[in-house]
């Protein structure tokens, strides 16, 4: 990962620190009307997985290849378009750039994942719920269609 220079967190990491890292998986409100059930209440359901472990600076000479590579990761979900590469920018931009952030690795010692998925609704309320947000949120319904045990 990267952060902004100017980020409080990088002046800490002078030492390593201890860090959790939050990262979001599919997401999306789910209307009470979608369960076919009385008395229900709004509700979102998410996937969330926090990375616990060890956050330190990365080398500066690796910070090129670490946002090529993000941003390849990235583009690449964009097909058809052609991919954004740093060399579309103007001589000496990406330098000027790169000096206003700094490459970070966090040493992932726990993994704990969490999901509300409609898991506790009756099965017929949950697949009814996942039809109805499969539209709008493809992903999210298929794990509500299957969540995980």
């Amino acid at each position: 990962l990267h952060l902004v220079r100017s980020n409080p967190i990088a002046s800490a990491l002078a030492a390593p620190q201890p860090a959790v890292l939050a990262v979001t998986g599919p997401g999306g409100y789910v209307s009470p009307d979608w369960y076919g059930l009385p008395d229900q209440v709004p509700t979102w359901n998410y996937v969330a997985v926090h990375l616990r472990g060890t956050l330190t600076l990365g080398p500066p000479d690796e910070m090129e290849d670490l946002l090529a590579r993000q941003s390849a990761a990235f583009e690449a979900r964009l097909a058809p378009k052609r991919p954004w590469t740093m060399d579309k920018m103007g001589e000496g931009v990406a330098d000027g750039m790169m000096r206003q952030i700094v490459p970070c690795r966090l040493a992932v010692e726990r993994v704990e994942g969490t999901w509300k998925l409609g898991q506790n609704k009756a099965e017929a309320a949950r697949l009814g719920a996942a039809e109805a947000i499969a539209a709008r949120a493809p992903d999210l319904a298929r794990l509500m269609r299957d969540p995980p045990a």
